[in-house]
C-alpha cells in the first residue's frame, strides 16, 4: 500500500491536535495550521521518503504546538507510531519555547549538526513549507507579511538562509536541497538591497585571486572556496566574481589588470 493506515493515523493525529482540540491557524491568516504538516508530508511523499518519514513530517509539531490539555508526549508518538517516528519528531521540535526568539532560533540551528539524513529531510520538508508560504505572501502582502512576527524582516529572512545552508551543508545529495536552494535565491531578493548595502563584497586584484581562498557568506553562513561554490563569473571583461551557492550573494570580486596602449 502506498497510503498505509500508518499515514491515515497520522493524519488524524494531527488533525486532532492542530484543530479539533484548538482551532490552531497559521500565523496571522485564516488559513487552518493542519495545512503545514500535512504539506510537509507530501513533499517528503514526492522526494520519496520512507513511510516513517512522511508520518514524522506530519507530526513534527504536535508535541511543540499542542495545548496543555491534550499534551502530545513523546512517550505517546512512541507508543501509536514507533520510536524512530518519535525521534524524528523530537530532532525537529524546539525544546524550550520560554527562550527568547534569538537563542531558540540559535539552538534548532545548532541541531542540525547531528541530524541523521531522515532527520534532514522532515526539517527540509518543514522549511520548503514555510518559506514556500511566506515567499507567496510576500508577493501579495510586501513587508506587511512580516509584522506576524516576532522579529525583524532582516532577522527573519538570515535566519532562515542559514538554516538552508547548514542543512544542504550537512547532506549535499538531499533529495529536497534543489528546493532549498531554489527557495533561498527568491527569499534573499526579499532583503537583497540591505544585504548588499550591509555586506559588500571584498575586491581584490586578479593576481591575488586563487580559488582555494577560504570563503564564508555574511548572509547564511555558508563556508568554501570559488572552487567548491561552483558559483564563478567571468562573462565581464574588467573582472570575475564569486558568489554564493546557496544564497546567490556575491563574495568576492577579482578585478582584471588594465590594459594600456601604446
Amino acid at each position: 500500500m502506498i497510503y498505509t493506515t500508518k499515514i491515515q493515523k497520522a493524519i488524524k493525529f494531527a488533525t486532532k491536535t492542530h484543530n479539533q482540540y484548538q482551532q490552531q491557524k497559521r500565523k496571522g491568516k485564516k488559513t487552518p495550521y493542519i495545512a503545514h504538516p500535512l504539506t510537509a508530508g507530501i513533499i517528503l511523499s514526492l522526494a520519496g521518503a520512507s513511510e516513517d518519514v512522511i508520518v514524522a513530517g506530519i507530526l513534527h509539531d504536535t508535541i511543540e504546538d499542542s495545548i496543555e490539555e491534550k499534551k502530545v508526549t513523546s512517550e505517546m508518538i512512541k507508543e501509536r507510531f514507533g520510536e524512530e517516528v518519535m525521534k524524528l519528531v523530537l530532532s525537529v521540535t524546539e525544546q524550550d519555547k520560554s527562550l527568547s526568539w534569538e537563542k531558540r532560533k540559535a539552538e534548532a540551528l545548532e541541531h542540525i549538526k547531528n541530524f541523521s539524513h531522515e532527520a534532514i529531510l522532515v526539517k527540509s520538508s518543514d522549511v520548503i513549507s514555510n518559506i514556500s508560504e511566506l515567499i507567496d505572501d510576500y508577493k501579495k502582502y510586501g513587508d506587511d507579511v512580516f509584522e506576524r512576527f516576532n522579529s525583524s524582516k532582516e532577522k527573519i529572512v538570515k535566519s532562515h538562509l542559514k538554516v538552508i545552508s547548514a542543512l544542504v551543508s550537512r547532506w549535499p545529495e538531499n533529495p529536497l536541497a534543489w528546493d532549498l536552494k531554489f527557495l533561498a535565491s527568491d527569499l534573499s531578493r526579499i532583503e537583497s538591497l540591505t544585504f548588499m548595502k550591509n555586506n559588500p563584497a571584498p575586491i581584490i586584484k586578479y593576481e591575488e585571486y586563487n580559488e582555494n581562498i577560504e570563503l564564508k557568506c555574511p548572509i547564511c553562513e555558508w563556508k568554501g572556496t570559488p572552487k567548491t561554490s561552483d558559483c564563478v563569473n567571468t562573462d565581464s571583461h574588467f573582472c570575475l566574481d564569486v558568489s554564493c551557492p546557496i544564497c546567490d550573494k556575491m563574495l568576492l570580486v577579482a578585478s582584471y589588470p588594465e590594459i594600456t596602449r601604446d
